[in-house]
């Protein structure tokens, strides 16, 4: 007889940012805010699965210790830009 296993899911916000180490390397850096969980790799896959482990790891913890896990209300976040003016000095700063 099978066993009968219920899944949980849970969606956190995860931001993922491609940027330039150091050595002229192209890298991507991911975020999940809500958890504090922080992950690199060379590709968009790699650094999926990374923060994916991360936040696993963190809820595995959270859950040995009998604490709260916080939950990221996906649904009523929004996400968007500023766009701001700058003076020609600023704009020859900023690094694009």
């Amino acid at each position: 007889m099978a066993k009968n296993i219920q899944t949980n899911i849970l969606n956190y916000r995860v931001i993922i940012e491609r940027t330039v180490s150091p050595k002229g390397k192209v890298v991507y850096e991911a975020s999940c805010p809500t958890l504090g969980v922080f992950d690199y790799g060379e590709n968009i896959e790699s650094v999926m699965k990374g923060i994916r482990d991360g936040i696993e790891s963190v809820i595995d913890l959270l859950t040995e210790e009998n604490c709260e896990i916080p939950a990221d209300h996906v649904s009523e976040s929004l996400i968007t830009f500023a766009e701001v003016s700058v003076s020609p000095k600023s704009a020859k700063l900023a690094v694009i």
